[in-house]
């Protein structure tokens, strides 16, 4: 394997999925310090581009490894069982290269000069789409943040929540709407450093601390008029069941990892820990073996769903997208519900904060918050199931 891959004129760190082991060691040795100080792990994200999985999917025309979702579930599963956070920063940037190498929608310069950017060193990319009034997105409405058209540029006006990596952004994403008649929403690509713009400190989670998802506001940025991506009139958007299981899937291999990294110290505690009324490690007794397995199947169970479903998209199964969001609900719940028995299992010595179970559990459980949340899957799915029912067409008034 050669050491770099040369794009458009620079050179990519070479995608090393063979030391997947070594940086989810060295994450983790990092996670706690960044858990317990909120502070962004500028080390871990480096140690992450290093390995060439921070530009692991960009296209093979950009002279990019073109990494498909099957090897992208891998790399998120191995970094969240080592910083969850480090991890969901990651994937932020993951999922926006796999985007452009689907369907091509950046401006063209802007896109060639950020490659550019992460030919050099780390270089991450997000959306910012929720907003304080709004919420998410994904359940309607138009955003309150403002284009404005100044000659050569538009003058961005707004705030931004929950945008996660924020600190260590190179480019975001800011969906905005135009101030007009009529009126167009679109995604408006802001350099950082941009004047006008200020990253406030607000995270303050339970879980995922590292992930530094703060509040961004923009006062007036300068963005030049063409660094905009599907700047169009509001409505409807058309479906990308594609995008949006990359998304499922993705993040719910993250969460898996988090799970792992629970099972494997709980096995080394059960190993470890010798009551003295007992003389023998509590991995002799039935009741903790059969305890470990209930965990090893149903995270087993969730890997081999989601592996699979991965697999089915880069093979362009027509139907396996619309299967990733029932693939998400039933991965967290397999990932949350490890980890609480773990934390079952080992009582105090689970919830100390000198043990990384009481972490992992804080961390896990942010894997419900995620688009598309459980009750849009559950609703979709039942509508879905209730449509095929012969008698579904009477039902209509």
């Amino acid at each position: 394997m050669s050491d770099s891959t040369a794009v458009e004129g620079a050179v990519l760190p070479a995608l090393r999925l063979d030391r997947l082991p070594e940086v989810t060691r060295a994450l983790a040795d990092r996670a706690d310090a960044h858990d317990r100080e909120a502070s962004f792990p500028a080390d871990g994200i480096a140690l992450v581009h290093d390995a060439g999985l921070l530009t692991a999917t960009v296209a093979a025309r950009h002279g990019g490894p073109g990494a498909g979702l099957t090897d992208t579930v891998r790399i998120l599963r191995a970094l969240g069982a080592g910083d969850p956070a480090v991890a969901l920063i990651s994937a932020m940037t993951l999922f926006v290269h796999a985007a452009e190498a689907r369907t091509p929608r950046w401006p063209t310069a802007a896109y060639a000069e950020f490659l550019h950017t992460a030919a050099d060193r780390p270089a991450l990319v997000n959306h910012l789409r929720v907003e304080p009034e709004l919420g998410s997105p994904v359940r309607g409405g138009l955003p309150a943040t403002t284009a404005r058209r100044a000659g050569d540029h538009w003058l961005l006006t707004g705030r931004k929540i929950y945008s996660t990596g924020a600190v260590g952004l190179d480019r975001m994403l800011v969906w905005a709407r135009t101030d007009e008649d009529p009126v167009r929403v679109g995604s408006f690509l802001v350099r950082k450093d941009s004047p006008g713009l200020t990253v406030e400190p607000t995270w303050d989670h339970v879980g995922l601390r590292a992930s530094r998802s703060d509040d961004v506001l923009f006062d007036g940025v300068r963005v030049p008029v063409d660094d905009v991506v599907a700047l169009a009139a509001p409505g409807p958007a058309t479906p990308d069941a594609v995008g949006g299981a990359w998304g499922a899937l993705g993040l719910t291999a993250l969460y898996l990892g988090v799970a792992e990294a629970a099972r494997d110290w709980l096995v080394g505690f059960l190993h470890e820990r010798v009551p003295t009324g007992l003389g023998a490690p509590l991995a002799t007794l039935p009741r903790f073996q059969s305890a470990v397995g209930e965990i090893e199947t149903a995270l087993t169970g969730a890997t081999v769903l989601v592996d699979a479903l991965a697999a089915d998209i880069d093979a362009g199964d027509p139907d396996a997208p619309g299967r990733a969001g029932a693939a998400k609900l039933l991965g967290t719940r397999a990932a949350i519900g490890a980890v609480e028995q773990a934390l079952q299992l080992t009582g105090n010595h689970g919830l100390t904060r000198a043990n990384p179970l009481q972490r992992h559990h804080r961390d896990v459980l942010c894997s419900r918050i995620h688009t598309p949340q459980d009750d849009s899957l559950l609703t979709a799915a039942g509508r879905a199931a209730l449509d095929r029912h012969p008698l579904a067409a009477k039902d209509t008034p």
